[in-house]
């Protein structure tokens, strides 16, 4: 069975009806553009080197409808993966009356083996739709000669659709391996991947996933700023990880203001993409993770952390009474 039938199948037998590529209308597009009539100069250089009938560089049969279209499902995809996510961690995080309250507003079975399934699940639509997406853009830019698919899959990073950046697919494989840290729960979560391991390096800290159609995703938890395992990490919305302090650091903010204060100017310090620190996302479940994998390390860490946050706290309450007494 070809991919996109096996991609059309999952998508029927998902439990809930979720957004999905339409694979086989982008493939008739990219048809459409074949059977389409060219600049003569264009065919005669075609003719001269295969009998195939495609277009060139920039297509305007396809290039109106084409990258439109699939932007919008993958914008639709990676929503829809990210507030689900956002949801299922929510609830596994969540302790006493809070949790009482999440099941009980909740719809279905929120079991702790209903989770894992849901996790799961989640995982796998984001993979395949990752997947769907790469093979229809290296298809466009088969038909046409070109790179443009290459360079809508940058401009997708830069716009936080490429989904296997989503900060929450590294949360949901923390969670599998918080789940596979348990004895209590560790049959039920080994189904969860297929090979999802937390690996260290000479001392640097790397998420490793094998994933469907042999794709796979390697997460560095090495601070960039700091150079350490990162401490509290946080993901900005470009995607990179870092230590919360550093961030901090990084945004020119203190820990007081935290980084919703940033000023949209601030720059990501590996991409230099603007406006990235006020949406960043603290991940609770890596940093559970990385807290048992390395215990030693992370009781050292904490308690440099206390202190510094300490003294930064004092910098920064002091420095507001002198404003206030105008010292």
């Amino acid at each position: 069975m070809k991919f996109g039938k096996k991609y059309e199948a999952y998508m029927r037998g998902m439990e809930a009806e979720l957004p999905a590529v339409g694979i086989k209308r982008l493939k008739k597009m990219l048809k459409t553009c074949r059977r389409s009539p060219r600049p003569s100069a264009a065919a005669a250089a075609d003719d001269a080197t295969s009998s195939d009938r495609r277009c060139t560089g920039h297509c305007t049969v396809c290039d109106g409808s084409f990258f439109p279209s699939l932007l919008n499902e993958m914008s639709a995809v990676v929503g829809c993966f990210n507030e689900k996510a956002k949801k299922l961690l929510e609830l596994h995080l969540a302790s006493g009356l809070k949790k009482y309250t999440m099941c009980f507003t909740s719809k279905g079975d929120k079991s702790h083996g209903r989770l894992i399934q849901q996790g799961k699940d989640l995982v796998t639509y984001a993979i395949i739709n990752a997947v769907v997406m790469r093979k229809i853009l290296k298809k466009y830019d088969k038909i046409h000669y070109s790179k443009q698919g290459q360079e809508f899959k940058a401009q997708a990073q830069s716009l936080h659709i490429e989904i296997l950046q989503s900060p929450w697919l590294c949360e949901l494989m923390a969670f599998y391996m918080n789940l596979r840290r348990s004895k209590k729960n560790k049959a039920a979560a080994m189904e969860l991947f297929g090979d999802c391991s937390l690996v260290f390096d000479d001392d640097r800290p790397t998420l490793s996933c094998n994933l469907f159609d042999s794709m796979r995703v390697d997460i560095s938890l090495t601070c960039s700023i700091c150079l350490d395992t990162v401490f509290d990490p946080v993901s900005l919305s470009c995607g990179h990880i870092f230590c919360y302090l550093c961030c901090c650091s990084a945004a020119s903010v203190t820990i007081v203001d935290g980084l919703k204060s940033a000023d949209h100017k601030s720059k990501c310090p590996l991409c230099r993409q603007q406006g990235v620190f006020p949406d960043a996302m603290h991940l609770d479940e890596l940093n559970m993770l990385l807290s048992h994998s390395c215990p030693e390390y992370w009781e050292k860490r904490m308690q440099l952390e206390r202190v510094e946050r300490v003294r930064l706290a004092k910098e920064h309450w002091e420095s507001q009474c002198r404003a206030f007494l105008g010292i």
